[in-house]
């Protein structure tokens, strides 16, 4: 590059690239116009030029130890061009923040009437929609081939051709005076508005009123203009939609109007074929469309219904009418007379019903004559039906049905079947009653009736006192009563006496299924009440059922402690605790971790399975009863009870014949300690014998020498058996479980038992090996866990190629040297938005300092102006002094 100063230099620059010579004239100017068509390559020697004549522009770094062939980042930089990317950046994202800083957000409202509280939501949306339609029709406002005519101030200029009433007229005193206008007409006329002569003469009378502006004058005639407007616009476009509608259903009845009649065609040509046939078929029609109106007028019209009462009224109610047929069977009983309330004695007596064609003449009881005894009766049966359907509801009756299913059905299925019996004899005796009025005359039925109010019972004593007369399938209707009578919304007090219920009924529960005479039909009537109760207050029933289950576990301790192999000591539960350990499987959920009724009958069950040793043939019907319950405590969650599972093993092994001799000869770690017990069934005997379906009561009274009692317990064994090996198939250690169990099944004597056994033990087998083998199929061996494999360490040193630098410390130890470089990078990180902060703090300030040499700018010119203005005035101030100055001088004024 020559040397000199920059100009000579970039001219020089500027002759070697060829860029600054001068237009060619005449025929090179083709040439010139081909060299002008590269401008890319021009603009990139002027760049080259620009780069070369300013040094500062690229920054080098001077490398310590330069080795060829290397391509290395930063060692060339362009100052300038970053700097100025950084500045550009900065306008489009900081500058774009610092600018809305401080500005709200958030949508302003601007729609008419949105702010203003007097307004209602019609008003707004009416005003709305005047305004959108003045909007539209803003080009037409003055259309002179509108049907109205123009108007000033709301009147209409036809009006005013006539003068004659618009009151200008003079007063008598101002008669003379030819050409004036009287001051009343000036005020209503001229300034008043063009108002009704009737509006102000009712003014005159009213009184003086007020004078309206023109703005207010103004505005109802604008006012009164958009509403008749609007009014005409909606209702053409109320004329448009139902021209349209009618336009839409031409076509639907075109056919109507242009098809003939066929009956009007029948009727003038009553000779043309086809016209009988016409006839007939209208007047078959319009047959069938006058039996189908007559039809429409007779039917009956649907009545309104009363309003959904609250539980409350529905209690109250029943209160209620419970005293109310307790007051009348009272003065039933003494033999009042029944007086009515005025509203009864006022109604009218129902007609007598008139007799049928096929009346058979049979209702001795006129309707007249019922009153007294007979009335009493009717009224009594009336009453037992209506208690009985004002229970439970059938769904809530039959789930606890189902629930209570179990060794003790048998017992429900007997009373059922008793009940059933007496019910068709008792309705037997009635249609022979009915037939021969004389008997029932001479033999009455005689009915105790059923008191409808009874005291809330304290104890369980006070409540066998009030059930001492009760018929036992009445019972469920008197707990039914005491609790429609004591309902919690009726009283403070209601709700603690139903509480104390709860622990009533559970005894009573205990009571009726203790033996001899078990009544499990009572039983299952009288757990929908206790499961409704419980339902209403868990926390006070939940107490009552622990207490008796502690009081079990005390009586399990104090038996064990006098000896688990003594006949004497009770162990095992009895039919009432066996009773109370199902009702806790109905009442409350079995399927959770961990509760507060559930998780101690758990463990008490298991304590008897687990700690109580078999004595006896009642001993094995417990215990199997026992697994039962497990059975269905566990049916959802799955857990698994060693105890149940080996019981029932046990139970099978001390009743059915087997080839094992001792308990040491067992496979797997089955545990038995009353191996050997002389309970096992006898072949001869039981060979002629058949399973039967259990019956948890006699099962509990059975003999050791029973052998019927042997074969049912077994048949339960066998079942349990499979049953818990279908629940128990998902476990990892099913095959270990239940190998051992397959083995004792298989060491049974098959021809020893009795035929529905053999099948029942063949199915067993079956059914377990299938299941093993599926286990063992799914089964798959453990494994290692994958991974990586860990590599040897070596201490070969390492060559970074991204680094020349030979002196950085370096740590042997990798987790200190990858902590070391996590620390620089944070700390070049920091340094690095440090520096990127500043920049952003500089550039801000140059921006304040801008906005702030505009304002000082604004201000300056401003005050010249302010100050010129000043000037200007205070220059004509001494122009004017100087020429008063001059003409007193002329004056001769000094």
């Amino acid at each position: 590059m020559a040397k000199g100063s920059q100009l000579t230099q970039l001219k020089s620059a500027l002759s070697q690239a060829g860029i600054s010579k001068q237009p060619p004239n005449g025929k090179k100017r083709k040439r010139a116009q081909n060299e002008e068509k590269d401008r890319e390559k021009r603009a990139a020697r002027l760049q080259e030029i620009h780069q070369k004549l300013n040094p500062f522009d690229v920054k080098v770094t001077k490398l310590k130890h330069d080795v060829g062939g290397r391509k290395l980042k930063g060692v060339t930089g362009r100052p300038a061009q970053s700097k100025q990317a950084g500045i550009e950046q900065r306008k489009k994202t900081l500058l774009k923040e610092y600018e809305e800083k401080g500005h709200a957000g958030g949508i302003l409202d601007r729609r008419f009437g949105e702010n203003d509280p007097t307004m209602t939501p019609e008003e707004r949306m009416l005003e709305r929609f005047t305004r959108e339609r003045q909007r539209a029709a803003k080009g037409v406002s003055f259309n002179l081939e509108d049907d109205e005519e123009l108007t000033h101030y709301g009147q209409s200029l036809s009006r005013l051709d006539d003068f004659d009433h618009a009151g200008f007229g003079l007063d008598d005193d101002e008669e003379d005076d030819k050409g004036q206008i009287d001051s009343e007409v000036v005020r209503r006329t001229h300034f008043g508005g063009f108002g009704d002569e009737e509006e102000g003469d009712g003014d005159e009378e009213e009184g003086p009123a007020r004078k309206k502006t023109k703005a207010e004058v103004m505005a109802e005639v604008m006012a009164k203009s958009k509403e008749y407007k609007l009014q005409r616009q909606m209702d053409k476009e109320r004329d448009e939609n139902i021209r349209h509608q009618l336009d839409q259903e031409l076509d639907s009845i075109r056919s109507l109007l242009t098809a003939p009649d066929p009956i009007s065609a029948a009727l003038e040509q009553p000779d043309a074929p086809g016209a009988s046939k016409l006839s007939a078929a209208a007047e078959d029609r319009y047959k069938e469309y006058d039996a189908f109106v007559r039809e429409l007028a007779f039917e009956r019209r649907a009545k309104p219904k009363d309003r959904t009462k609250t539980e409350e009224e529905l209690a109250l109610e029943e209160k209620e009418r419970l005293k109310k047929a307790e007051r009348k069977r009272i003065r039933r009983m003494n033999g009042e007379e029944d007086v009515e309330s005025d509203d009864e004695a006022a109604a009218p007596r129902k007609r007598k019903r008139d007799m049928d064609a096929d009346d058979l003449d049979d209702d001795f009881y006129a309707a007249d004559n019922w009153n007294g005894i007979g009335e009493g009766l009717q009224e009594e049966g009336q009453s037992d039906v209506d208690e009985e359907g004002t229970g439970f509801s059938g769904e809530e009756s039959g789930e606890e049905d189902e629930s209570g299913e179990g060794d003790g059905s048998e017992g429900d299925e007997s009373g059922s079947e008793v009940s059933e019996t007496e019910v068709a004899e008792g309705s037997e005796d009635e249609s022979a009653q009915l037939v021969t009025a004389k008997a029932r005359k001479k033999k009455p039925a005689a009915v105790k009736e059923l008191p409808f109010t009874f005291p809330c019972p304290e104890t369980h004593e006070e409540f066998l006192d009030i059930v001492e007369d009760v018929e036992e399938e009445n019972v469920p209707v008197v707990v039914q009563r005491i609790r429609a009578l004591y309902h919690p919304s009726l009283g403070a007090d209601n709700k603690y006496k139903l509480q104390r219920l709860t622990g009533v009924l559970i005894d009573h529960i205990l009571y009726i299924t203790s033996p001899p005479t078990p009544r499990f039909s009572l039983l299952t009537s009288l757990i929908p009440h206790l499961f409704a109760l419980t339902k209403t207050y868990p926390i006070q029933s939940a107490q009552h059922f622990v207490a008796k289950l502690t009081l079990m576990q005390k009586n399990l301790r104090r038996g064990l402690s006098q000896g688990a192999n003594e006949l004497d000591s009770r162990t095992w539960p009895g039919l009432p605790e066996l009773t109370l350990l199902r009702i806790v499987g109905i009442v409350w959920p079995t399927s959770d971790m961990n509760h507060v009724v559930v998780s101690p009958a758990r463990l008490l069950m298991g304590s008897y399975l687990g700690l109580c040793r078999v004595r006896s043939v009642k001993d094995i019907a417990s215990g199997l009863f026992i697994s039962t319950l497990f059975l269905q405590y566990e049916e959802l969650s799955k857990r698994f009870v060693p105890e149940a599972l080996n019981f029932a093993v046990n139970a099978v092994l001390h009743l059915a014949p087997h080839s094992y001799q001792n308990s040491h000869s067992l496979p797997g770690s089955l545990f038995s300690p009353d191996f050997g017990t002389e309970l096992r069934m006898s072949d001869k005997k039981a060979k002629k014998l058949s399973a039967h379906k259990a019956n948890l009561s006699e099962l509990l009274n059975a003999d050791n020498d029973n052998e019927q009692a042997k074969v049912d317990l077994l048949g339960i064994a066998l079942d349990l058996v499979g049953w818990f090996a279908d629940m128990y198939k998902g476990l990892e250690g099913f095959i270990e479980l239940f190998e051992p169990i397959l083995e004792v099944v298989e060491h049974v004597k098959l021809e020893a038992l009795p035929t529905d056994l053999q099948d029942k033990t063949s199915k067993l087998k079956d059914s377990t090996g299938r299941l093993l083998k599926f286990s063992r199929q799914a089964r798959r061996p453990l494994h290692l866990q994958a991974h990586k494999p860990i590599p040897i360490p070596t201490f070969i040193p390492k060559f970074e190629s991204s680094s020349s630098s030979y002196l950085r410390a370096r740590d042997p130890d990798h987790e200190r040297n990858e902590a070391a470089k996590l620390r620089r990078q944070y700390k070049q990180e920091r340094k690095g938005a440090i520096r990127e902060l500043r920049k952003d703090s500089r550039f801000l300030a140059g921006v304040e300092q801008e906005k702030q040499r505009e304002k000082d700018a604004a201000y300056q010119k401003s005050m010249k102006r302010v100050y010129g203005s000043l000037e200007g005035e205070r220059a004509e101030e001494k122009a004017m002094e100087r020429e008063k100055a001059r003409e007193k001088r002329r004056a001769g004024k000094k």
